[in-house]
């Protein structure tokens, strides 16, 4: 089981998402829950079609932290 990163913006409409360890694969959804759900599906999508064209599976390597500024 793999963990990939998924980054998960605010947008006029609801929600998008993509994954900085896959370019391409991205994603939307109405609300962040149905986001994560697309998102999740998306990334499976993206690397079944990436077995079945031979290519390598990429690695999981981006990670996120927070810093804390006054503002």
């Amino acid at each position: 089981m793999m963990q990939y990163l998924i980054v998960i913006e605010k947008t006029e409409t609801g929600y998008s998402a993509y994954s900085p360890d896959m370019s391409g694969c991205v994603s939307t959804g109405a609300t962040r829950e149905e986001v994560e759900q697309n998102m999740r599906e998306a990334v499976e999508f993206h690397l079944d079609g990436l077995k079945l064209e031979g290519l390598e599976i990429p690695q999981p390597t981006t990670s996120s932290a927070y810093v804390e500024v006054a503002a």
